[in-house]
């Protein structure tokens, strides 16, 4: 853990990054990225950003994506929102040009293991870390391990069906767009100054939220979920409706325990990143 680690996380305008050490990170360096630009030039930016935090004590590479990935073979493909990163072999690019380990994966499975590592899912054995921003997305960890699956498709609960389409639909920020035509962040302000209709939206987003963790207590049967991304942050309008819903599970007893928390940790995305590289340890 006091190994000198980069942590990256590459989103759809930006990239972040800093050196982590244990429970220390070094000032974050944030960069543009030249979204419509070619592989090269975006690889470009990465690069340039990893220049200016390497040193000789740097002794791995972790970095976040918000795509599909080859965990192995460190290949990520069809970056959103960055059109000409369809298959970009990063792996191996930054290992030939580093010469220390890199480890690449979805940023929904590094913000899961941010919280393990840093967060309020420290020293838990298994856990669930649910992303929801425009999407729905989720890392799972089994026995202190992270678990991405063959494909790095597991926690894709988000595309699974439900109702008329699927989860994500529904259980995302763009709940209020997709259902009502409404702008979140607006519906967010009005919640904050008491508006009654942005209060019942909110607490229908809960019932389907609620509707979203049976599915997973179902699969995985966990005993701890931290919520992160920007939906998060107004869990006190949906906590309510959201256990309500949890409330008529079919196996009350496992639900008993069942803990559901709001992440309260900064930089999860860096020093989940950077947590790739104790996971593999």
């Amino acid at each position: 853990m006091n190994t000198k680690v980069i942590g990256i996380d590459l989103g759809a305008t930006n990239i972040r990054g800093a050196v982590v050490s244990g429970e220390d990170i070094s000032e974050i360096i944030a960069r543009r990225i030249q979204t419509k630009g070619t592989k090269e030039q975006v690889l470009g930016d990465v690069y340039s950003l990893i220049d200016a935090l390497i040193d000789s004590e740097v002794k791995a590479i972790g970095i976040g994506v918000p795509s599909v990935v080859d965990v192995k073979r460190g290949i990520i493909y069809d970056v959103i929102h960055i059109p000409s990163w369809k298959e970009v072999h990063l792996k191996e690019l930054l290992e030939n040009r580093y010469h220390i380990p890199v480890f690449v994966n979805n940023d929904a499975n590094c913000f899961a293991l941010g919280e393990h590592y840093f967060g309020k899912g420290k020293g838990v054995e298994d856990m669930i870390g649910l992303t929801i921003g425009t999407g729905l997305g989720a890392g799972i960890i089994i026995n202190h391990r992270l678990y991405a699956g063959k494909n790095c498709g597991a926690g894709e609960f988000g595309m699974v069906d439900y109702l008329d389409n699927n989860f994500e639909y529904y259980c995302s920020g763009s709940f209020f767009n997709n259902v009502y035509g409404l702008n979140g962040e607006d519906v967010f302000k009005s919640a904050k100054n008491g508006d009654a209709q942005a209060l019942k939206l909110y607490s229908e987003l809960g019932t389907h939220l609620g509707n979203a963790v049976k599915m997973i207590m179902y699969t995985y049967d966990t005993g701890l979920i931290i919520l992160g991304g920007s939906v998060q942050l107004a869990f006190e309008f949906f906590e309510q409706s959201m256990w309500e819903s949890i409330k008529t599970f079919g196996f009350p007893k496992s639900i008993e325990g069942l803990e559901i928390k709001p992440s309260a940790l900064q930089n999860s995305g860096i020093l989940g990143a950077a947590a790739l590289y104790y996971d593999a340890q």
